[in-house]
């Protein structure tokens, strides 16, 4: 019995590297498995996000250099802010889709129509991030994911950790391409409802006794929800495109 407690403390202290090493990897990759589209959402249940990473981290963990098991606690903060950066920088594509869902959705009177699901958004914005997901994931997002991880390991090597004012400056980026995207998907909408009210402006004008907005009312639903069946496939296209540059570049807006 003696022998194999001793056998057993020899194993346990030969693993403890490896299994030092193995957690420093899964903070950062389990910090960005958590805003992780597709796989890191809400309706996602703690448990299977949790077998995720795991997945992810044994993918990862073989495919960068040995890491340096003596770290302090400060350093796995350090890997968690980074996981939460990448991880964040993902994110916006959503955030973009949910902010061209809304201005779609008041832009052709859908906003209040049919609710929300899921989140508290309209049902336009619902719909493009579950259609963007189901296209991003059919593309190839879990094996961008991991090599956006593995990559990361290179620009952002462990323990060197980012200063605060590039961070300031990547985040004002991502922002700022977020709602450049969000209004570049909706504008097609936005110029057709303006368009829209001001002929029904003139024709009220014209016709004072002509109840516009029993008529302007379905008829810019209809064409809104036309003109979203024709586009939708292009906005798809765009919102992919825009991220797979982000997984080829994801510390764009760094000096």
């Amino acid at each position: 019995m003696t022998d194999l407690l001793t056998r057993l403390t020899e194993l346990a202290q030969l693993s403890e590297p490896a299994m030092l090493a193995f957690l420093f990897v899964f903070v950062r990759v389990a910090a960005t498995v958590s805003l992780l589209p597709a796989f890191g959402e809400s309706s996602v249940p703690a448990r299977v996000k949790l077998a995720i990473a795991l997945c992810f981290t044994m993918i990862v963990g073989p495919a960068i250099p040995p890491v340096d098991p003596k770290f302090t606690v400060l350093h796995l903060i350090g890997e968690a802010a980074i996981g939460l950066m990448l991880g964040l920088g993902l994110r916006m594509f959503i955030f973009a889709l949910q902010t061209a869902g809304a201005i779609i959705a008041q832009s052709i009177s859908l906003s209040q129509l049919f609710g929300a699901t899921g989140d508290p958004q309209p049902v336009v914005g619902n719909f493009l991030t579950l259609a963007a997901l189901a296209v991003a994931v059919s593309a190839g997002l879990h094996v961008r994911a991991a090599e956006l991880m593995i990559l990361s390991y290179e620009l952002l090597p462990p323990g060197d950790g980012l200063p605060a004012p590039d961070l300031a400056r990547w985040g004002i980026a991502q922002v700022s391409r977020m709602f450049t995207l969000g209004f570049a998907l909706s504008a097609p909408f936005v110029i057709a409802s303006f368009l829209y009210n001001v002929a029904i402006g003139i024709i009220n004008r014209a016709m004072p006794q002509l109840m516009v907005s029993m008529v302007g009312a379905p008829a810019i639903t209809l064409g809104g929800i036309a003109l979203f069946a024709i586009a939708s496939p292009l906005m798809l296209q765009i919102w992919l495109t825009a991220l797979d540059t982000f997984l080829a570049s994801p510390l764009r807006g760094l000096p």
